[in-house]
């Protein structure tokens, strides 16, 4: 068990170093920095002092040295734009964009796994069908039109729900939420259901083809011989055995709920992350973009993380044998 932790652990320091290179390179080689920090009327002996204050005259090598250490403290410098620490900027959006993603992700995971074990049971029954029909339509369409749709359709026509922002928020130390505001929770609806829609039927046609396939399993034939009730072997053996598989497919979805919530925080105007990056793209803010940059994989590495290690301990075979040992 450690030593598998251990080599996930030097996995995701190589993938968090990669993309900060990646991320310096935007940082340093896109543009020249002093142009947004400075004006026409900078004198060029103000401009070069503040070069060689920001570090900008040492080698790549040093410099890169110096951005891997602030990163690592979580400082990504000064945005452009606002003339802001970008870390703070970060925070003070990061609960919305946290609290849209894990309630598209419940939403996902609860309806995805009732609806996909609800068609594996009843394959034949029209209700079935119509669910796959229907998970066909939530996967072709674009986002950006799922939520105009329900903007158009719950907001414009029928008014039950709020068509942008989030609504009233409250302060709970340092963490600002709509959780606990009526106008909050009904501002959250639409972008969750948007946001959820495309993983909820991912999710729901893997477990439908999972369970299909661990039915047909001789275990459950063997289950059914010896008098088990069909309850039992449903939830007791042939999902246990379904969630595997999902257990790694659910964790990467939900990294790309958190890391590609930019079109559902775009057309509801949701003050997110998502859409500060959106603001930075067009005010060509470096900082934030490569912040942004950083944040996303560090988001896709610990949530990998998070599933291997899941993953190793729902599996028993990657407990009971190792690459490489006889059995």
């Amino acid at each position: 068990m450690f030593d598998f932790i251990l080599r996930r652990l030097l996995q995701s320091v190589i993938v968090m170093l990669t993309v900060s290179l990646v991320a310096f390179v935007i940082f340093t080689y896109v543009g020249d920095p002093l142009e947004s920090l400075t004006s026409e009327e900078t004198r060029l002996e103000e401009r070069e002092a503040m070069r060689e204050r920001l570090g900008l005259d040492e080698p790549a090598h040093v410099q890169f040295a110096r951005y891997v250490a602030r990163v690592a403290q979580g400082d990504f410098g000064i945005s452009y734009r606002y003339q802001q620490p970008v870390t703070r900027l970060i925070l003070e959006r990061l609960p919305a964009t946290l609290e849209l993603a894990f309630a598209s992700a419940l939403i996902a995971l609860a309806g995805g796994v009732l609806l996909g074990v609800w068609a594996a049971l009843k394959p034949r029954s029209i209700g079935a069908h119509v669910v796959l029909v229907l998970s066909l339509v939530g996967v072709s369409l674009p986002t950006f039109v799922i939520g105009i749709g329900l903007i158009y359709v719950f907001a414009v026509r029928l008014g039950w729900f709020p068509s942008f922002g989030r609504g009233e928020t409250v302060q709970i130390g340092g963490w600002k939420t709509g959780l606990l505001t009526a106008s909050g929770w009904r501002s959250l609806v639409l972008p969750a259901i948007t946001l959820s829609l495309f993983q909820l039927t991912m999710i729901m046609r893997l477990v439908r083809a999972e369970m299909l396939e661990v039915l047909r399993q001789d275990f459950i034939c063997f289950a059914r011989a010896r008098g088990l009730s069909q309850r039992t072997i449903w939830f007791g053996h042939a999902l246990k055995n379904t969630l595997v598989p999902v257990i790694t497919i659910t964790g990467l979805q939900l990294g790309s709920v958190i890391a590609f919530a930019i079109v559902t925080e775009s057309v509801f105007q949701w003050p997110g992350v998502g859409s500060l990056f959106i603001q930075s793209v067009q005010g060509v803010d470096i900082p934030v973009m490569a912040a942004y940059l950083v944040f996303v994989a560090f988001v896709f590495v610990a949530i990998n993380l998070i599933v291997d290690l899941l993953y190793f301990a729902v599996d028993p075979r990657l407990r009971a044998g190792r690459p490489g040992r006889s059995l």
